[in-house]
This record gives C-alpha cells, sequence and structure tokens, in this order.
C-alpha cells in the first residue's frame, strides 16, 4: 500500500503559477504510473495529467495542455503538478492518484489540496 499527501496549493492571481507536489510513503511510486486528477464544486473529477513509471511518457488533459506540466522524481518518490498561466475555472481541489500498472486502475488517491484562482 502507498499513501499519498498532495501540498503546494493556495490562492493564486489568473496568470500566476503554482507547482503541486504529491508524497509518497510505505511503498515507492516506481511501481505505479501517477496522475493528476482536479474536481471543482459541483463538478465530476476530471482527469488533468498522467505520468508513466520513468516518465517518459506524459499526458495533459487539452485544457491544461502547454500549460501544466507533469514530472517525478522516484528517488525522492514525488511527483509534481507545475501549473502557469492559472486561469479561474483551474480553481478546484487538486488529487495525486497512483495507477497499478497490472489493472490499470487508480486504486491509490491522496486527500487533495485546493488550488484557487483569482481574476
Amino acid at each position: 500500500q502507498v499513501q499519498l499527501v498532495e501540498s503546494g496549493g493556495g490562492l493564486v492571481q489568473a496568470g500566476g503559477s503554482l507547482r503541486l507536489s504529491c508524497a509518497a510513503s510505505g511503498r515507492t511510486i516506481s511501481s505505479y504510473a501517477m496522475a493528476w486528477f482536479r474536481q471543482a464544486p459541483g463538478k465530476e473529477r476530471e482527469f488533468v495529467a498522467a505520468i508513466s513509471i520513468s516518465g517518459h511518457n506524459t499526458k495533459y488533459a487539452d485544457s491544461v495542455k502547454g500549460r501544466f506540466t507533469i514530472s517525478r522524481d522516484n528517488a525522492k518518490s514525488t511527483v509534481y503538478l507545475q501549473m502557469n498561466s492559472l486561469k479561474p475555472e483551474d480553481g478546484a481541489v487538486y488529487y495525486c492518484a497512483a495507477q497499478r500498472i497490472d489493472t490499470r486502475e487508480y486504486d491509490y488517491w491522496g486527500r487533495g489540496t485546493q488550488v484557487t484562482v483569482s481574476s
């Protein structure tokens, strides 16, 4: 089992930047592809970005492509989400998740970190 804890959220003006971190404990994240999801009030959880175990492959939602960058440091058991050119619609609780390569299910989730973007 792996435990995930997100951090780095906060209040930022539109056009600004934030860097989210997802720290893992219990087990190394080297066994998992990792992803970020977000959920805004009154909306369903949506996919934001994903990264392969090696870090060589990434995927992004169209809404964040070109603005957000996902990365990982397996030695530090940490996944990052660099968010630039933030828009008010980016405001949400951001969650980190770990995907099992055998089932491809996101079995492990953090509790989330709040991101608020003011206009």
